[in-house]
């Protein structure tokens, strides 16, 4: 396996692990545990900075001349990070419905 392989395997993990903790705090939060819900989000969070963080050094590279392989494993990658963002994104509005639910007594959960 080579380095950029490694590397967009590094983009997968993280956004895999964000995606999961996210969907972690949205049952959590369906629970009436917010506390673990908001901690389920930071770890959700921290994946996903991990892997954005990967994601900016392989254009870093390329801004600098240096051209990455485009590999259906790269696209995989991107496509990958992009929803588990976006899963972590809608995460944080079901918590926080959830909890506001939950606070104004409307639904039982």
């Amino acid at each position: 396996m080579d380095n950029q392989e490694q590397i967009v395997f590094q983009i997968i993990l993280h956004g895999g692990n964000g995606k999961s903790s996210a969907m972690e705090a949205i049952a959590a939060a369906k629970q009436g545990n917010f506390a673990v819900a908001r901690e389920k989000l930071k770890e959700s969070a921290d994946a996903l900075n991990e892997a954005h963080r990967i994601q900016t050094s392989l254009i870093q590279r390329e801004v600098k001349g240096e051209r990455n392989e485009v590999s259906l494993l790269m696209i995989h990658a991107q496509d990958h990070l992009m929803n588990a963002i976006t899963m972590k994104d809608l995460a944080t509005e079901f918590v926080d419905l959830y909890e506001s639910i939950k606070q104004s007594g409307g639904i039982r959960l």
